[in-house]
């Protein structure tokens, strides 16, 4: 463990049980900064494609929120700044209900997804039917577009996913995608994310804080700094809320913490 052993090495002293404020001091202590020593002890860690497929294969899919998220409602009027009929993006968007709800509401919704049984069960769940079609510019993708809503789902490794493909967006729900990505391609994945965003893109991206010597995660660990250092050069980024998100489930993990931080990031204005 890179964090206690380094700073061990300095002579810091502290509970193994720690959190944000006494990582920050013995970070401060330690010479070294505080964001690189949470985010080393994830840094390796890897979950190959085949490994989420398993997970939805064998309904181990705890991650998975049979209602709307509250922060996507709390937030959706900033979201959609007064306009009407947006096109959303759901990077790995499972079957998440967010997006009939949004659908409902007339917008439309292109997601992505490596697990054809979860698509399926998105539009099975919601009763609607759709349609199942190749996609010729992705060698081994499918499209699955619904009949009664504007949702089209792509099952398709993300990376393969491009603006030629899709288009742009004038917004981005990341519930659970940047969480759960492996940790070694967030730059990849930022620019993705950036590639895909129309001038007027608004992009909500729910992050999480704990310490990541309790749980390896996915999800993962991503701090603030590490959100402003992927987005920041080209867009702005705002905290719009923080709040204790910790439950019995999380505590199963081994957690003693957990910070839930909604962000909204715009493209700048050239």
């Amino acid at each position: 463990m890179l964090f206690v052993r380094t700073c061990k090495q300095a002579g810091f002293r502290f509970p193994f049980k720690t959190n944000v404020g006494l990582f920050q001091a013995a970070a401060s202590t330690c010479g070294l900064s505080n964001v690189s020593i949470m985010l080393a002890q994830q840094a390796d860690r890897v979950m190959a494609l085949g490994e989420w497929e398993e997970r939805w294969q064998e309904d181990r899919i705890g991650f998975h929120q049979p209602h709307v998220h509250k922060m996507l409602e709390n937030h959706i009027d900033k979201v959609l700044a007064g306009r009407t009929g947006v096109r959303f993006f759901f990077p790995l968007c499972g079957k998440a209900v967010d997006m009939k709800w949004l659908a409902d509401m007339g917008h439309s919704v292109v997601g992505v997804e490596i697990s054809e049984k979860a698509i399926k069960q998105f539009f099975e769940d919601n009763n609607m039917t759709y349609s199942e079609e190749p996609v010729p510019a992705l060698p081994g993708a499918k499209v699955f577009k619904g009949s009664e809503r504007n949702i089209s789902l792509y099952q398709s490794d993300l990376y393969n996913f491009s603006s030629t493909i899709g288009g742009h967006f004038g917004a981005i729900w990341d519930r659970g995608s940047l969480v759960a990505i492996n940790p070694r391609d967030r730059e990849k994945y930022a620019a993705l994310i950036i590639s895909l965003m129309a001038k007027d893109c608004r992009y909500l991206l729910d992050t999480m804080l704990y310490n990541p010597e309790l749980y390896e995660g996915p999800p993962f660990l991503v701090p603030d700094d590490q959100v402003n250092s992927l987005f920041g050069k080209s867009c702005d980024v705002e905290l719009l809320e923080s709040f204790d998100s910790l439950t019995d489930r999380q505590r199963g993990w081994g957690l003693d913490y957990l910070d839930e931080r909604v962000h909204l990031i715009t493209p700048k204005s050239i």
